[in-house]
């Protein structure tokens, strides 16, 4: 039996991570595999649904029990991949998406090494500013911050296994579309978990 694909998809704040991550959704049958946070939820957004929101104390003690899979502070907030539900999907043969910053995704590539690893870019620095203004969901110091972290995140782009330059959303869904179709046929999925 093919075990699942655990795909991990990271950029910076802005890049249309989220947005691709749902045309995958949809479109390629991934299940989303949901994080916990400490940060606030924003308008639209549902318990269990988006994330798991968690208040600071909640969080530091599923960490203390190895309950995640990683965990990272991105924009001063906690946010964690919870473990369980993760390794039941793959051993089901379900095909799980992780839509985490780079911090948390070098944790899952190091210790999955068949998890599928894919970085999102902004076509440019200005264009990434214009989308988090056009988003209109973050203050000016929050705008600030997520450029000035988007230098660093995008400094970790050769760990991942590919790139995908997001300048046309139909196009970056395409190159995505075919990554997971190889990937899917990667005989990685039909021996067991190496480490």
């Amino acid at each position: 039996m093919r075990k699942g694909m655990l795909l991990v998809i990271s950029g910076p704040s802005g890049a249309g991570k989220g947005t691709l991550a749902q045309r995958l959704l949809h479109r390629d049958g991934f299940a989303f595999s949901v994080s916990a946070t400490t940060r606030a939820s924003r308008p639209g957004e549902e318990e269990g649904v988006h994330y798991y929101f968690l208040s600071d104390e909640a969080f530091a003690a599923m960490e203390a029990e190895g309950d995640f899979l990683e965990t990272a502070t991105v924009h001063g907030h906690r946010y964690g991949t919870p473990l369980k539900p993760v390794m039941q999907a793959l051993e089901e043969g379900r095909d799980l998406l992780l839509d985490i910053d780079s911090q948390g995704a070098r944790t899952v590539m190091e210790k999955l090494a068949s998890c599928v690893s894919v970085f999102i870019l902004p076509p440019s620095m200005r264009e990434l500013e214009h989308r988090l203004r056009a988003r209109q969901t973050e203050s000016e110091e929050d705008i600030r911050r997520r450029l000035h972290n988007a230098a660093g995140e995008m400094e970790q782009l050769p760990r991942y296994r590919y790139a995908v330059v997001n300048d046309d959303i139909e196009e970056a869904y395409t190159q995505l579309h075919m990554i997971v179709q190889a990937e899917r046929h990667n005989t990685v999925r039909y021996l067991p978990e190496i480490r």
